[in-house]
């Protein structure tokens, strides 16, 4: 089985790159059986994901990077049954793993539990023609991960803290969005919301819970609206919000489906696994049992 290890040097602040690599060199020594390759520009990992998955050869391809690492190798390997994905969290956040514990971080580092890993079939989100691993959202929340990008290029700020910065931001603005929704094809409704999101995980934006229930693996997706609230609500909702108990608060709409669609009246801010793009309609919709993921040796699945 061949071993591609795709690094990203910009994510995360390039701090754990170099300890990866060497990771892979020690493990594989003089072994030719894997190659590590650098990205230099975006959407470079998915035209290498892409190329060595058209080989039709077996190979464990892993994503050195953050979330937009992963999303970029998951686009140029899916539908390939011959592609094992893994993950090697070099970037700010890596929200995705943290379905699998904190505790359990170290050994997403570990070359050999990783190349002796279990696969699991996980589900993916389709965005219009993108797909997701761990979650997609439109409103203040997509706002929030837009501007997060830029905070995170401060020295010394990490992801949670480059996303706390990126909400008081967008607090002095106009709070929430109004949209049309539709959930697993019903007949849309208005909404007035602060946000809504679809998430395969129960994590993103650097740790905080938006779908407490979520299993990327349970072939559904969980759904949560945010009813526009007054900005002096924003702070305790959050705090709860982080924490996964707000499901009971009356202004929060958590369900479980198959598909969601939204329209607006102009362009507003959709969050891709933290890539964010400009759109006025978009459909999502899970694509179960979508790509082969490498769970490392000594990782039970929760």
């Amino acid at each position: 089985m061949k071993n591609i290890f795709i690094l990203n040097p910009t994510a995360g602040k390039n701090i754990f790159q170099k300890k990866a690599e060497q990771s892979v060199k020690d493990y594989f020594g003089l072994s030719d059986n894997y190659e590590i390759i650098y990205t230099n520009s975006k959407g470079h990992a998915t035209k290498i994901a892409k190329k060595s998955a058209k080989t039709n050869d077996a190979v464990n391809i892993f994503a050195c990077g953050g979330e937009g690492t992963v999303l970029e190798v998951l686009n140029g390997i899916i539908g390939h049954d011959n592609v094992n994905l893994g993950v090697i969290p070099c970037g700010s956040a890596n929200d995705f793993l943290k379905f699998f514990g904190n505790e359990n971080k170290q050994k997403f580092f570990d070359i050999g539990a990783q190349t002796n890993g279990q696969i699991v079939r996980m589900d993916v989100i389709k965005a219009g023609d993108t797909y997701c691993l761990n979650g997609a959202s439109v409103g203040m929340d997509a706002m929030v991960a837009r501007d997060m990008i830029i905070f995170k290029k401060w020295p010394l700020v990490t992801g949670p803290i480059a996303y706390k910065l990126a909400i008081v931001k967008n607090l002095v603005k106009r709070l929430g969005v109004k949209i049309k929704v539709s959930v697993d094809g019903e007949n849309p409704v208005e909404a007035d919301c602060l946000f809504a999101a679809l998430s395969n995980a129960p994590y993103y934006g650097g740790g905080y819970m938006s779908a407490p229930k979520a299993v990327p693996y349970d072939k559904v997706l969980d759904f949560t609206l945010v009813d526009t609230i007054s900005k002096l609500k924003v702070p305790s909702f959050l705090s709860l919000y982080e924490k996964g108990e707000h499901a009971s608060l009356p202004f929060c709409h958590l369900k479980q489906c198959g598909s969601m669609e939204f329209w607006s009246d102009k362009p507003i801010p959709v969050n891709l696994d933290g890539e964010i793009i400009e759109t006025a309609n978009m459909k999502f919709s899970i694509v179960k049992d979508a790509v082969n993921f490498i769970l490392p040796a000594g990782i039970k699945l929760p």
